[in-house]
């Protein structure tokens, strides 16, 4: 019996010290990636504002600096490969694929492939879902500058990328939760038409009424 209890408290040592050996790696490891998970979020939050005030070469730093935080988290999570698909790293992504997205979009050069950003598919489909409802505000601004033209070119990317997403059909397991992205993208794309629409109304009444009044 004691022989027993002796050869089991070993292996319970052995088997408890390999685990503990292993979690410390691990955790080790999360604890160099989540911080720079935040810095690389924190770039691409400065990175929008940048391209909301187009300042598109101060954006196109940030997002460069927001890169570099994602390859130093593959490094750091290169023996821990199962980290690699966490909320915070599936986020700092999917803010970098925003970011890259949206300027894209702004600017009128091609969208950026996943491959080339080197982040997951699912983390850039919702990136792109963000970039899309951030592209709301840049035409509203353009309503109120009286680009229209520009605005419903805006709106049709919105359009465009929607009409994508929505044909993407897989468990939110393997979309992170892109469904209920799309769903407020959604909404986001109702509410931008219905004001795009309310202002062209506007202006062909202002333009009818000062042609009226050029008669008189």
């Amino acid at each position: 019996m004691e022989l027993y209890i002796e050869k089991l408290s070993a292996e319970i040592d052995t088997i408890g010290s390999k685990i503990t050996q292993h979690l410390s790696v691990k955790h080790e490891a999360r604890e160099i990636a989540l911080p720079l998970a935040r810095k690389s979020i924190r770039f691409c939050a400065n990175a929008i504002r940048a391209i909301h005030r187009a300042e598109y070469d101060k954006a196109g730093e940030l997002l460069s600096q927001s890169h570099g935080c994602l390859q130093e988290i593959k490094t750091a999570l290169s023996e821990q490969p199962g980290l690699m698909h966490t909320g915070y790293v599936n986020d700092a992504q999917k803010e970098y694929a925003e970011g890259r997205i949206t300027l894209a979009l702004v600017t009128d050069t091609a969208l950026p492939d996943p491959d080339e950003l080197d982040i997951g598919y699912a983390s850039y489909l919702n990136g792109m879902a963000e970039a899309a409802s951030e592209m709301r505000r840049q035409m509203l601004d353009r309503i109120r500058e009286g680009d229209f033209e520009r605005g419903e070119t805006q709106l049709a990317a919105m359009d465009e990328i929607y009409n994508l997403l929505v044909t993407v059909d897989f468990p939110d397991a393997l979309t992170g939760g892109l469904r209920r992205t799309t769903d407020q993208l959604r909404g986001v794309l109702e509410r931008s038409r219905g004001d795009l629409t309310m202002a062209l109304n506007q202006s062909k009444l202002e333009r009818k009424i000062s042609s009226l009044k050029d008669k008189l």
